[in-house]
């Protein structure tokens, strides 16, 4: 199952440092909800683990967020997720990408899950993922 999402954020932070800042991922992926990182596995790749309530079940998911693209100069910038479900054969990927600009940014996400989350049906799994990512968007204009 295919989801795409769009977000926008406000932050305080001038241009340059809101991008900086962005690109620290211990800063951005605990941001999200339920995630914690794992480990490093240098300075634009750590393992990480996210915890979700989806419908009536809880899941984990194990895997990697790594910063694939950055254009310094356009102040973009796409964060790649790849993890797998917790005891399950499903996964749940993701392309991430920052759009960066004075006072904020638009997130855009494209995301495709597959195993038991997608099971519980687009609207269940649309509904958890736009929450998410927009509480996500809140934390990162407030980093």
């Amino acid at each position: 199952m295919a989801v795409v999402l769009d977000h926008s954020f406000t932050t305080a932070r001038s241009l340059d440092d809101s991008y900086e800042t962005i690109l620290d991922l211990g800063l951005t992926v605990p941001c999200v909800k339920g995630a914690t990182i794992t480990g490093v596995m240098g300075p634009e790749a750590v393992t990480a683990e996210i915890k979700i309530k989806m419908g009536a079940m809880s899941m984990k998911f194990t895997g990697t967020v790594e910063i694939t693209e950055k254009d310094p100069d356009a102040h973009s910038l796409v964060m790649t997720v790849k993890s797998r479900e917790h005891g399950g054969q499903g996964y749940a990927n993701a392309d991430v990408t920052f759009q960066l600009r004075e006072g904020g940014g638009e997130i855009h996400t494209n995301a495709k899950i597959t195993g038991t989350a997608a099971s519980m049906g687009e609207g269940v799994v649309g509904g958890v993922l736009d929450a998410l990512i927009e509480d996500f968007s809140g934390k990162v204009g407030a980093l």
